[in-house]
């Protein structure tokens, strides 16, 4: 990592500390800059970037079944790439990409009947098939290189085989491909070699991804390319539009889209479908829809089919934050009396059975009509849901956030609690990591996905979340959510979390530990109380109080070896802003990030000053003018502020506070 740092005096560099389990996270792993539209990258999705304690490669989201099949194959300079009929161009460049990563440099393709003809062993050293797993030839390639035809074809599954000199991708249907050559990507183990393993994979839950529901800045049209490709990439198939400042979506939703905006939506859709996403159009009547005038009913419909002639095939219709204290028009008086929870349930419910009975059900190859409530937290029942669960079309999907709209954990009782009272499985509306509320101020959101039991897809149909105003460093979050919902049962926080690193780390190790460095000084995770679920910087917290407990004992050699191991984290601590600009490549990461980053520069250089005192104190000075120095650059780090305009609520920036900030001002006095 650099060495020099603008905020402390010249000293003998140390070598950084970290854990092994740290050092087996920071593997070869990256996440490659591509132009919008474009395939997934060269490299993997990062998993934890080293060997499993079985020897193979960690795979991120952990597939279902995953066993090593023996030595690592070898890629030569060229390769033979057989594909099915329902092999897309899309996983066609993942699975090239993945290929030239590992050393090919000449990809021959032919179709699965001609591999039928020369089969493996005639021609280059190493052949990869991939195709349906329905394709007699795909599924006998399985079987010949040691994988297994699974008995039920669960969606967007598939099964990987390598041995020998032959790998096979069998997907279950065409997301299934795509989403085994993502895994591919991560079997690079090496300058021309693969790991040879046998996996059958499948997601436990059919809704993975993110939406876009949060109040403040909204992400642009260049955010929004990067985090469909973003997507596919981690295995998340689900992205919900629904940006507070579509005015053709609120407030004007029965007002047609100008050219350039739906043209805007169509570019969306179509990198949606290039990384097998759906582009979930969600439109909110609440504020001002008639539920009786059909009028508005057909109005509501109408906008749904200009979005279908987009290729949009998934809907949703948001009745969240609206009140059922009082109706838009007088006719819903008359037809469903006076306003109140009950009255609300049969309004929504005619309008959303409409919707769903008479446009979804009319294309057939449109997806089940989703919701958000205007109830949407807790597990209570109530009037207004007592109707839902009673009148509400069974196909329709029914969101939910949690026993609360920020909830600190999720259980397996909360959700089947919440399926119960709706009549159905519920889809998590999981407001992590968005920080468009009072305690978030000054935040960036960057703990592990986590508090999420084990066992949620019993009770879920799928989970997305709600990021930050920030999208790419909300990457580190949604990274999470993708890879529990996934395989919720074999889920490990930290493991992913060292994998997000990895991935924004474009493989780079030193890139990776800064990156981790810098999340946990943004650990800090509230709710919209009082409490904390997730605490602020639990590492740097624990190496503070290893310190403090070490310098209070008194022993001159334990003071002296404290100082050692802090001075080497500090160095981390104080190098990752450097590390991180000259490391990652997505300029939007470094721009989103600047604020908390300029101000982690500052803070490293003032714990320095903190250290450089406890030393000259150690050595029987006094160690003052260090201290006050360490003061002087801590009001200067506490001074920075979010950019204008591209957050809410705006406030100065936050970096391990309570933790570090403390640290430093109570150093003197130890």
């Amino acid at each position: 990592m650099p060495r020099s740092h603008p905020y402390r005096l010249p000293r003998v560099p140390r070598l950084p500390l970290l854990g092994a389990a740290a050092l087996l996270a920071l593997g070869t792993l990256s996440a490659p800059a591509r132009a919008a539209g474009e395939p997934a990258a060269t490299t993997a999705p990062p998993s934890s970037g080293g060997p499993s304690s079985a020897g193979r490669p960690v795979v991120t989201p952990t597939p279902q079944q995953m066993k090593s099949a023996g030595r690592d194959l070898r890629v030569p300079d060229r390769v033979r790439l057989v594909l099915g009929d329902d092999v897309d161009a899309p996983s066609t460049g993942v699975i090239k990409k993945a290929l030239a990563s590992a050393g090919a440099r000449h990809i021959t393709t032919s179709t699965a009947g001609a591999f039928a003809s020369a089969p493996p062993g005639r021609g280059p050293t190493l052949t990869v098939v991939a195709g349906s797993v329905k394709d007699r030839a795909v599924a006998a390639a399985l079987r010949a290189t040691g994988g297994t035809v699974p008995g039920s074809l669960v969606p967007e599954g598939y099964s990987l085989a390598s041995r020998g000199d032959t790998v096979v991708l069998a997907g279950n249907d065409g997301d299934g491909i795509y989403y085994a050559a993502q895994t591919l990507r991560q079997l690079v183990t090496g300058k021309h070699t693969l790991a040879a393993v046998s996996i059958t994979d499948h997601p436990a839950m059919p809704l993975r991804g993110s939406i876009e529901g949060f109040y403040g800045a909204p992400w642009s049209h260049t955010d929004r390319l990067d985090q469909l490709a973003f997507y596919g990439d981690v295995k998340a198939n689900t992205y919900i539009y629904t940006p507070k400042d579509d005015a053709y979506l609120r407030e004007e939703w029965r007002e047609p889209y100008p050219a350039d905006k739906l043209a805007d939506l169509r570019g969306l859709i179509e990198q949606a479908t290039a990384h097998h996403v759906d582009f979930t159009y969600a439109v909110s009547p609440g504020l001002s829809v008639c539920y009786s005038d059909q009028a508005d009913v057909s109005a509501l419909k109408e906008k749904l089919g200009t979005l279908y002639d987009q290729g949009a095939r998934s809907f949703y219709v948001a009745l969240d934050d609206i009140s059922y204290t009082r109706w838009n028009c007088d006719a819903d008086q008359e037809k469903y009396g006076a306003p109140g929870r009950g009255s609300a349930g049969r309004a929504q419910s005619d309008l959303l059975n409409a919707v769903q009975h008479d446009f979804i059900d009319t294309h057939a190859d449109a997806e089940p009509l989703q919701f958000v409530p205007t109830e949407y937290s807790d597990t209570a029942d109530s009037a207004y849901k007592s109707v839902l669960r009673e009148r509400l079309d069974p196909k329709v999907i029914v969101q939910w956030t949690g026993t609360d709209v920020v909830p600190p954990s999720i259980s397996v009782e909360d959700a089947q609690a919440a399926s119960t009272v709706w009549g159905r499985k519920v889809f998590l509306w999981d407001n992590y990591p968005v920080n468009d509320y009072g305690q978030t101020a000054g935040r960036l959101l960057m703990a592990p996905y986590d508090k999420r039991e084990a066992g949620l897809h019993k009770a879920l149909s799928g989970i997305v979340l709600n990021p930050m105003n920030q999208a790419a460093p909300s990457k580190v979050a949604l990274f999470g959510g993708a890879s529990f919902a996934w395989n919720d049962e074999d889920y490990d926080p930290d493991r992913t979390w060292r994998a997000a690193a990895g991935y924004l780390a474009g493989g780079d190790p030193a890139t990776a530990r800064a990156l981790l460095a810098f999340f946990d000084t943004e650990h800090l995770a509230p709710t919209f109380g009082d409490t904390n679920w997730q605490p602020q910087a639990p590492e740097l917290s624990a190496r503070l109080a290893d310190f403090t407990q070490a310098w209070n004992s008194g022993s001159p050699a334990r003071r002296q070896e404290a100082l050692r191991k802090l001075g080497a984290y500090a160095d981390v601590l104080a190098g990752a802003p450097e590390q991180i600009r000259s490391g990652v490549r997505d300029p939007a990461f470094l721009a989103q990030t600047k604020p908390w980053l300029d101000a982690l520069d500052v803070w490293g250089g003032a714990l320095d000053a903190t250290l450089d005192g406890l030393r000259d104190r150690a050595d029987s000075g006094d160690g003052q003018s260090d201290f006050t120095r360490a003061a002087a650059l801590a009001k200067q780090a506490a001074a920075f502020t979010t950019i204008p305009g591209t957050t809410r609520p705006q406030g100065p920036v936050k970096v391990a506070d309570g933790v570090l900030d403390t640290f430093i001002k109570q150093a003197p006095t130890m």
